[in-house]
């Protein structure tokens, strides 16, 4: 069993940075995939960043391709969203996820994550 509980997130003007912080608990970690996904309000669930286990390969959603970046410290059993350039459109809530499988966290295998973390809510104002 493995628990994802987010943090960093909040309220950031427009051009802002803020950095997520996924901590996962068990010994399994470095076995995982991980990925972001956020729900805007009214939205459905979109992919944000997906890493794998080891930290080789990361993708990224178009939209945030060069503004965000994923990183994980298996040490710590905690994966990261380093965010700049904030929009207004960034406005969302959060999701840590976790996944044996890379393409279910990449968002592009129809399998049901693993896990999720409870969200953690960035708001970015004009």
């Amino acid at each position: 069993q493995v628990q994802l509980v987010e943090s960093g997130g909040g309220l950031v003007q427009a051009g802002g940075s803020l950095r997520l912080s996924c901590a996962a608990s068990g010994p399994t970690f470095g076995n995982y995939a991980m990925g972001w996904f956020r729900q805007a309000p009214g939205k459905e669930r979109q992919f944000v960043a997906a890493i794998t286990p080891r930290g080789s390969r990361t993708d990224y959603a178009d939209s945030v391709k060069v503004r965000f970046a994923i990183s994980r410290d298996n040490a710590k059993n905690t994966v990261y969203l380093q965010m700049n350039s904030l929009k207004p459109d960034d406005t969302a809530v959060y999701y840590c996820a976790a996944d044996l499988i890379y393409a279910v966290v990449r968002g592009i295998s129809p399998g049901g994550m693993d896990y999720w973390g409870k969200g953690t809510l960035v708001t970015v104002s004009s």
